[in-house]
């Protein structure tokens, strides 16, 4: 029963850390002067900017973008805009041509095969001329002098990215996924913005944010470019810094399956990016980030298997004891599991959803997706596993006559005799009898 008690208040614990105790430990680093230093700035000195824009199929939206993009306060000489064209077959590259015509800053990058974004980056930032490379979505719009702030912080030598807030737009209209991912990215900005004061914000914006070009590092296809580039940043030595004045806006995701989908998709590339990369990390150099990183992401990828043990564990302990606390704690698992049946029911129907449902469902819905990511990654590193297993099999069985020939070499040469001696004719005395 002991070790059940144990087990049962580290899960909690584990569970409640990343948005109650993690926050609390930055705030108290912070206020105790275990910190970074305050990044330099250097608002004079502006460096030259490729804004680089991802699209694909965004008709609807690049027309817009570009007059956003085009009124941005800063120098037109130190100004380059390159929209990189995922083989979109809709009007969306004919309209950044219209506007290329017109302003020669303005370029397309067109991959004829479409391979998703992080290999399209690979070929815009081949084709940038800036010092610093802005990234961007199509259907993010930025306020008037975003980029001045994002790049004002490439003053300091440490700093090798800078990300900005992007805000989601507020309507009447919105639906329960909206809120609920609107008030889930609220508190990552707040997060965001403790972690820069500390030591390095864990990953980036695809929406809006700014690296060094020299730090910019092939990407694989399936690399999550605002993750996996941030990450290697890191490990050579540079910080990234968060700056909530440098601020676009973008409609959150209005269906709970569509983003369902997304944050599986981005928990397994994720979970995969930190173990191709962890072994770049000094333990000692990189301890505060290493820290910050298994405290913001790593742990709740890996909240749903402890919320299952949890509940199992809990139900262990009412069992037996009936104890009020627990009881209660047992209660209020039931009804989290209650909700998010209730909200995945209800969603499914396209209907309206309680908040008191909605963000139970949420949450556990966030927790899901990221526990099948892993799982995912997992079948496909098996998948890989066994594909080289094979492929190995083949390679032995193709070497197996030569293994065998180096073999009998090595013999001959250890008794003295070479091969083509024993292939040649000899006599050998046997007993009554001469042999050729």
């Amino acid at each position: 029963m002991i070790v059940l008690e144990y087990i049962f208040w580290v899960l909690v614990v584990l569970l409640v850390y990343p948005y109650l105790i993690y926050p609390a430990l930055l705030k108290l680093m912070i206020k105790l002067g275990l910190r970074a230093g305050e990044p330099q700035s250097d608002s004079s000195n502006l460096p030259r900017v490729t804004f680089m824009i991802s699209a694909y199929n965004e008709e609807a939206v690049i027309d817009e973008k570009l007059r956003n993009t085009m009124a941005l306060d800063y120098p037109a000489d130190k100004f380059e805009v390159i929209v990189v064209s995922d083989a979109c077959d809709d009007r969306t590259d004919d309209i950044v041509r219209e506007w290329s015509a017109k302003d020669a800053r303005i370029k397309l990058v067109r991959q004829n095969e479409r391979r998703g974004k992080s290999a399209g980056l690979n070929h815009g930032v081949a084709a940038a001329t800036g010092d610093v490379i802005v990234f961007s979505d199509a259907n993010a719009m930025y306020k008037n002098d975003a980029i001045r702030e994002l790049v004002k912080y490439f003053g300091d030598a440490k700093v090798g990215y800078v990300m900005g807030a992007a805000l989601y737009n507020q309507s009447e209209g919105d639906t329960e996924a909206t809120e609920s991912e609107g008030l889930y990215w609220k508190f990552e900005l707040l997060l965001k913005k403790l972690e820069s004061e500390f030591y390095s914000v864990v990953g980036g914006d695809g929406a809006i944010y700014a690296i060094r070009k020299g730090l910019f590092f092939p990407l694989r296809d399936d690399d999550i470019n605002d993750f996996v580039n941030p990450l290697q940043i890191v490990s050579k030595g540079y910080r990234g810094i968060f700056n909530e004045k440098a601020i676009c806006y973008e409609d959150a995701a209005e269906e709970f399956g569509k983003e369902f989908k997304r944050k599986r998709r981005i928990a397994n590339r994720s979970w995969r990016a930190v173990k191709r990369t962890i072994g770049s990390y000094g333990i000692f150099r990189d301890a505060p980030f290493l820290w910050e990183l298994v405290s913001h992401k790593v742990i709740r990828w890996f909240s749903m298997p402890m919320i299952i043990l949890l509940f199992l564990i809990t139900l262990a302990l009412v069992i037996p004891s009936q104890n009020v606390f627990y009881t209660v704690a047992l209660a209020a698992q039931i009804y989290m599991f209650a909700a998010t049946f209730i909200g995945a029911k209800l969603d499914a129907q396209q209907q309206s959803i309680p908040k008191l449902i909605y963000l139970p469902y949420y949450f556990y819905l966030v927790y899901y997706a990221a526990m099948l990511g892993i799982w995912d990654e997992r079948k496909e590193s098996s998948m890989q596993f066994g594909i080289m297993y094979e492929m190995l099999k083949q390679l032995k069985a193709q070497q197996k006559p030569q293994m065998a020939q180096q073999t009998i070499r090595r013999r001959n040469r250890k008794s003295g005799k070479s091969l083509a001696k024993l292939m040649r004719p000899q006599w050998f005395v046997l007993p009554n009898a001469v042999v050729l």
